[in-house]
């Protein structure tokens, strides 16, 4: 097993990860300077990447015997790498990752995948966000350069297909296996787009206010068991992913506190958590607070999910799996605290 963990991004946490959990890890991953790319995901007070910054973390992390993936996955950059200009600027970027001796770059764009597999010997790794959903993308990544590829986690549970994949290409296949996101998420291209335009160079649009994030976090509330839909697997379930050829996991979060990123990388480490599955899975603090999802009451569930057609509402599996484990807490933190059912209506989806 090969675990890939995300850096929170300023260098204490850094040798907080590694020093507590680096003989655990094959990867970890970092954004890269918000000055000349952005990323999938918004930064959270992360330190600027400059080359000096790049090259101190990359010579920690080898130290450690640790490989270094820099992100530069966004969905979306406005058409400007495929100007002179632009290309340039990519161009100069991947040069100065190249000299502080990182071991990967992680991309969603497919033209700039290609540039960085001819012109650079670093790994080249296909983001989530390129949304690799079959045998036929796979394929197509893996022609234009890539060395790994990550595909789209509404596909997870779909063993069928995930097989199909690994056997369709020789490149490595990973698998985020802790994002929160809804499965078949409506809101998810967009999300990326705006986050690729707020999280790079300026100039940044003046949002108003985050409807994709508001709206996702809403349904959830209202529709608990659309969390035990989502893309998720367990700490216990990674032995099935190893079974089809894929050894490599990826643990989102580098927006997370450092004590969450090692514990969670210790419990996909040790195959197995005890408590509130939702404590290792990437969601707000907010969340967290309001279900509990007890992980040891899901054996067995990975099984029903690999035969599962994928028509929800003629199903209704995780709805009633949600009204037998999950709980919401009542009582807003006072001493009347206590966990209760959910209530799970005649909605399957």
């Amino acid at each position: 097993m090969k675990l890939c963990a995300p850096l929170p991004g300023h260098l204490d946490g850094t040798k907080e990860i590694l020093e507590a959990r680096s003989g655990d890890l094959y990867e970890v991953y970092i954004a890269g300077s918000s000055d000349y790319v952005s990323t999938g995901r918004q930064g959270l007070g992360e330190a600027p990447h400059d080359h000096d910054l790049i090259e101190r973390q990359t010579e920690l992390c080898h130290r450690h015997g640790v490989r270094i993936n820099v992100l530069m996955n966004a969905s979306c950059v406005g058409g400007k790498h495929l100007t002179d200009e632009g290309i340039n600027l990519y161009m100069r970027y991947f040069e100065d990752l190249a000299s502080c001796g990182v071991d990967a770059v992680t991309l969603a764009d497919p033209y700039l995948i290609e540039v960085a597999s001819k012109n650079f010997s670093f790994d080249v790794v296909v983001s989530c966000i390129s949304f690799v959903d079959s045998p036929e993308k796979a394929i197509f990544y893996e022609e234009l350069g890539a060395d790994a590829i990550t595909p789209d986690t509404s596909i997870n549970r779909d063993f069928r297909l995930l097989e199909a994949i690994v056997d369709a290409v020789s490149c490595e296949i990973r698998i985020l296996v802790n994002e929160g996101c809804l499965y078949k998420c409506p809101f998810r291209p967009f999300d990326f787009n705006v986050v690729s335009h707020t999280s790079g160079p300026p100039p940044h649009p003046r949002i108003s206010f985050s409807y994709y994030q508001r709206r996702c976090r809403s349904l959830r509330v209202k529709k608990p068991w659309l969390i035990m839909k989502a893309n998720w697997v367990r700490p216990e379930d990674l032995g099935a992913y190893e079974e089809i050829g894929i050894d490599t996991f990826k643990i989102s979060g580098r927006n997370q506190p450092v004590s969450w990123i090692i514990e969670t990388i210790a419990a996909y480490k040790e195959r197995s958590y005890h408590g509130n599955l939702l404590n290792i899975l990437d969601y707000s603090r907010s969340m967290r607070s309001l279900f509990y999802i007890p992980n040891e009451e899901l054996d067995g569930a990975l099984e029903r999910w690999k035969r599962c057609d994928k028509i929800c509402h003629r199903c209704g599996f995780c709805r009633d799996l949600a009204a037998r484990v999950m709980r919401v807490y009542v009582g807003k933190g006072t001493a009347w605290e206590e966990m209760k059912q959910i209530e799970t209506p005649g909605e399957t989806s």
